[in-house]
This record gives structure tokens, C-alpha cells and sequence, in this order.
């Protein structure tokens, strides 16, 4: 199997959280967006300790990686990402995003990760200023804005939180990805395409529907559109 690579920068992306889907049919939730023609899947790693909230592993990913060519996007909600890196590239990885709330030396760690063979992405939480990134935006594949305090699905988007997507655009240009995170849906899709987003993260507003295909087309559809605010 060829090893599945992030997308290059320039194309609108939907991303869908396998942390809304059902758990106990995860192989065959992959199976469904696939062929809706995404390309990648964002696995949300909790700890219970960065985060409130405890949910897979690397065996877990390890085992969907048998099922499925798409491209693993592993958000480390996590308080060591440097401890278990090295798993999680084990068992399929090929995105790493971890937290700058948690790492000294962001830009060590991303050149770890490339070493690895993985592209690294690097986040911000809604109350951390992107000065904190500033320096290591650059080196980074992707940057991942959340607009919802990570740790749960199904939360509220936060408004004040997007408009950073704007500021990391600005300070990465059109070289790098800029993911979001949280309350993506067709109604918040526009808004955050507008302020350069290009990757977006969206689970219950696909896996709460019946038909996730159709509902992942409707966020495509969505970020074609004009936003109603700015």
C-alpha cells in the first residue's frame, strides 16, 4: 500500500473526526467517507490528563490502518506527544499534531517528526495566543486552530477563536495548511474558509447524519460560499 500524503496546500479539504462516528463500526465508517473521495481522517488521541477525556491508542489506529488508505491525521490531545510519537508513526500515523501548550521545544520536535517520516502539524488552544506559534508556524505542514476546548465532540464554535485563522495565515502563506477545528458545520464551513482555512475538521456534522456522504458534500458545497459574517 502507497503511503497516503497530505494533500497539497491550495485545495479545500474535509477532514471527518472519527470521534462522532460509532466506535463500534469504525472499519466500516471508514469505508463510507472514503467513498465520499476524502482524502484524509482526523483521529482524535486523549489522554485524561491534557484533556478530560480518554479515547484510542496506537493499537487502535494500528488496526484501522489495515482498513483503510486514507490519510491519518493524529490530533495528540495529549501531555507527552514526544513519549509516543514514535507508536503512533508505528501503528500508521502520517500527520502528528500536538500541542504547544504542552511542548518547550516545538521546533525540536518537529524536525523529530519529519525524521520520522511524518508531517507535523502544530496547535493552538481557544486561549492561547498565536504569537506562542509564531516562529515554528512556518516549519509546520499544517497548523491546527481549535475553535471548541478540546477534549468532547459536539461543542459550541467559538467565534473569537476562528478569527486566529486569519493572523496564521498571514504568518504562513499559501505553502502550509491551515486546519480547524470544532463547531464545523455548513453554517460555520464559510466563515472559516474565509479567514484562510483550508482543512477542516468536522464529525458530529457528518456522523450524526444518516447519509454521511451527502453530508460531507454539503460542507464542500458550504465552503464555496460567501460567508454572512466576518
Amino acid at each position: 500500500m502507497a503511503k497516503p500524503k497530505l494533500p497539497k496546500p491550495g485545495t479545500i479539504e474535509v477532514n471527518p473526526s472519527i470521534l462522532a462516528a460509532d466506535f463500534a463500526q469504525l472499519a466500516d465508517e471508514l469505508a463510507v467517507i472514503e467513498r465520499a473521495g476524502v482524502k484524509m481522517v482526523h483521529l482524535d488521541i486523549m489522554d485524561g490528563h491534557f484533556v478530560p477525556n480518554i479515547t484510542i491508542g496506537p493499537p487502535v489506529v494500528a488496526k484501522l490502518r489495515k482498513h483503510s488508505k486514507l490519510f491519518f491525521d493524529c490530533h495528540l490531545m495529549i501531555t507527552d506527544p514526544r513519549k509516543y510519537a514514535p507508536a503512533f508513526v508505528e501503528a500508521g500515523a502520517n500527520n502528528l499534531t500536538f500541542h504547544i501548550e504542552v511542548e518547550k521545544k516545538p521546533a525540536e520536535l518537529i524536525k523529530i517528526l519529519h525524521d520520522m517520516g511524518v508531517t507535523a502539524s502544530i496547535c493552538v488552544n481557544p486561549e492561547t495566543p498565536v504569537k506562542s506559534i509564531e516562529k515554528v508556524a512556518p516549519l509546520c505542514d499544517m497548523v491546527l486552530v481549535m475553535t471548541v476546548h478540546p477534549g468532547f465532540g459536539g461543542q459550541n464554535f467559538i467565534a473569537s477563536a476562528a478569527k486566529k485563522i486569519k493572523t496564521v495565515r498571514k504568518i504562513v502563506g499559501p505553502c502550509v495548511r491551515v486546519e480547524v477545528d470544532g463547531g464545523i458545520d455548513v453554517k460555520t464551513t464559510p466563515i472559516v474558509v474565509g479567514y484562510g482555512a483550508d482543512t477542516l475538521v468536522a464529525g458530529k456534522a457528518i456522523f450524526s447524519k444518516k447519509d454521511r456522504i451527502a453530508a460531507i458534500n454539503a460542507l464542500r458545497i458550504a465552503s464555496k460560499q460567501l460567508p454572512l459574517e466576518s
